[in-house]
């Protein structure tokens, strides 16, 4: 199985490798639209990245234009977006697709059956709950919100579980 944080992925400003910062931690990797009925999922997506990144925990959010073409600005339009609007902290990638023949190679992995959460996305704000070793812990739909009893439960398990990075 391949280890998601050795994908690697320009972030948002552009720096060359966004994943590998984050080797160790328990991610939630997060496709992400400006202008969606679900963009407000942003605040909760922060404080959850506020109140557990001590423990070692990131959310990550993957701006994506496929959905109704929800995300149609540049990167600094995103970042100004986030920040302004949100007081996003969490670190972000450049603008991805996340299906179709342009998937970028974090989706070919995040989505391939053989990892057990296989299938397109299916909208904006699709989560996935990555373990300490990079491998897939869940997949989550839009719209779970980060406050979700199931996912918050998921999340504790595998900060708690201790996996080691492959």
């Amino acid at each position: 199985m391949a280890v998601v944080t050795d994908i690697p992925i320009a972030s948002l400003e552009g720096d060359s490798d966004l994943l590998a910062p984050l080797t160790g931690k328990v991610l939630l990797v997060v496709n992400v639209a400006s202008e969606c009925g679900l963009t407000p999922q942003y605040e909760g997506l922060q404080k959850l990245h506020d109140e557990l990144a001590a423990h070692g925990f990131s959310v990550v959010g993957f701006p994506c234009n496929q959905f109704g073409s929800q995300e149609p600005g540049d990167a600094g339009q995103i970042r100004n977006f986030c920040t302004s609007r949100y007081e996003v902290t969490f670190p972000m990638s450049e603008k991805i697709e996340v299906n179709g023949g342009g998937r970028h190679p974090l989706y070919d992995c995040l989505t391939d059956p053989e990892h057990g959460f296989g299938g397109d996305i299916t909208w904006n704000f699709e989560k996935f709950l990555i373990g300490r070793d990079g491998r897939i812990r869940g997949r989550y739909p839009p719209a779970t919100r980060p406050e979700e009893g199931g996912l918050l439960q998921d999340i504790s398990d595998a900060l708690e579980a201790g996996d080691k990075p492959a």
